[in-house]
């Protein structure tokens, strides 16, 4: 097989040994004589699954007891406004204007209640997280987006919410650095970009907020149905949430969340280094406020960018081009993807600017 080097911003890559693992039980689960594709979501097998995969969570991410646990489905612009339908409820929220994915978000939100944009960057097109917050203290919650892929920033530090519930989208950097899980209301992320396959959404809230459901929602879109069901409700996204297992089991096999934090940002600096000290590359983030999931940059001109792009697809490096809005040029190095990709792609950076001086 000729397998590429998947810097795609996602659907991402995921670990080889984790498809591996998943190819080798697609037909006979644990010896059950059927696949994880056609097996009961009620049985005993499937419980097993679900049950390890929240248990990996809880322990990686040291989740407190208070807080559930739940596989959903809609991606995470789903969660952009089942987030407010049960927590906002004609009140006010404050939302922190980031980028493509907050703008998102907010759009949402405004069909439920009042939004107020505690902060944004989007003066210079959000190529940096802003400092000065205006939060309301009445606010039923503060939402932010801890890492934009288009933009390419990430937070470092999150804002003291005081009594407020702070809610997080983390889709493109779930399990890839230390979180203090109790500072949160609720976090959500869709699986694709670092913790399984697209169908599937992991949610972490509060039991507090679960309680805040209103009565007049439908089932469906009722928190507190889907916790206290324990996402079992209805048919659950049975193949995403098995490979979430796996991709857990493999984060603890790598020494946990610890360690791939420190090789994410290894991974990051080889990048930043490399584009801080070239003539050709130009990154579009602010320094500060870089991320560590996708590094955006930008060539001296878009004919040049073209021809990167072109050659780095000769070369076995797909899923570089920027995100259409904006152009350019983007790494995504999310934890399942080697360091060695990294190095390689450096590599072919550093050969390309030489050629084109």
């Amino acid at each position: 097989m000729n397998k590429k080097y998947n810097f795609y911003a996602g659907p991402a890559i995921l670990p080889l040994e984790v498809i591996k693992k998943a190819q080798e039980e697609l037909l006979d689960l644990n010896g059950i004589g059927l696949s994880i594709l056609e097996i009961s979501h009620r049985s005993k097998d499937f419980d097993n699954i679900i049950n390890t995969a929240k248990e990996k969570i809880r322990y990686l991410l040291n989740i407190p007891d208070n807080y559930s646990i739940l596989f959903l489905q809609g991606g995470a612009s789903f969660q952009f406004a089942m987030i407010p339908m049960n927590l906002l409820k004609g009140g006010k929220a404050d939302y922190i204007n980031t980028g493509a994915w907050a703008k998102k978000a907010i759009k949402e939100a405004k069909f439920f209640g009042d939004v107020n944009i505690a902060g944004s960057s989007e003066d210079k097109n959000f190529n940096y997280i802003p400092e000065n917050l205006t939060l309301t203290s009445d606010a039923s919650y503060v939402h932010l987006t801890s890492n934009e892929t288009i933009g390419g920033i990430q937070w470092s530090e999150f804002p003291d919410t005081g009594d407020v519930p702070l809610i997080a989208d983390m889709s493109s950097e779930i399990c890839s650095r230390r979180i203090d899980v109790s500072k949160f209301g609720l976090i959500y992320a869709g699986a694709q970009k670092n913790i399984g396959p697209a169908g599937v959404t992991l949610v972490i809230i509060k039991d507090d907020l679960v309680e805040k459901s209103p009565d007049n929602l439908t089932t469906m879109l009722k928190y507190k149905t889907h916790a206290e069901k324990k996402s079992m409700f209805n048919t659950p996204p049975c193949f995403a949430i098995y490979i979430i297992k796996l991709v857990m089991e493999w984060i603890e096999k790598r020494g946990g969340i610890k360690a791939l934090e420190a090789i994410n940002e290894e991974k990051a600096k080889i990048l930043y280094d490399l584009i801080d000290e070239s003539n050709l590359y130009t990154g579009t983030a602010e320094v500060k406020d870089r991320s560590r999931m996708n590094v955006t940059f930008r060539l001296s001109s878009e004919e040049l960018e073209n021809k990167f792009l072109e050659e780095a697809g000769r070369e076995g490096f797909v899923g570089l081009k920027g995100h259409r809005s904006v152009g350019g040029c983007r790494a995504s190095i999310y934890n399942a993807m080697p360091i060695e990709y990294v190095r390689k792609l450096a590599d072919f950076m550093r050969k390309f600017e030489k050629d084109n001086r």
